[in-house]
């Protein structure tokens, strides 16, 4: 049986390596990139089973390539988990409307990445 592969963007090193070694540990194959502006293409070539976004990205519009990822009709399907730093409703208000199934903090998915993906991947 081949490996579930996870697409990971992510800006911060520190949590995008965890976060990367967690999925790995998992026995998750890991795709990562640093440009959201490729990220529904990378999506579409990869055909990940999900995909992890790092919000705090400061001049990047991570939102804005959800939003993007969730309008292809190719890509669309892909449950995304936003994950970020510091506590902002706002942005987690934006990474919702983009179409985020999940956001939560960088330490929580940390901590409870198991929990974050079962509940991302839940079939409704």
């Amino acid at each position: 049986m081949t490996q579930p592969l996870a697409l990971v963007l992510y800006h911060r090193l520190l949590p995008g390596t965890q976060l990367v070694n967690r999925l790995q540990d998992l026995q998750y194959r890991v795709e990562t990139l640093t440009d959201p502006a490729r990220l529904t293409e990378c999506a579409e070539q990869t055909k990940p089973m999900l995909v992890l976004a790092d919000l705090d990205a400061p001049q990047q519009d991570v939102c804005g390539a959800i939003r993007r990822l969730k309008q292809n009709p190719a890509t669309q399907h892909l449950p995304v988990i936003g994950f970020l730093g510091e506590e902002s409703a706002a942005l987690q208000d934006q990474a919702r409307q983009a179409g985020a199934s999940l956001v939560v903090s960088s330490t929580a998915i940390l901590q409870h990445l198991s929990e974050c993906l079962d509940q991302a991947l839940q079939v409704e």
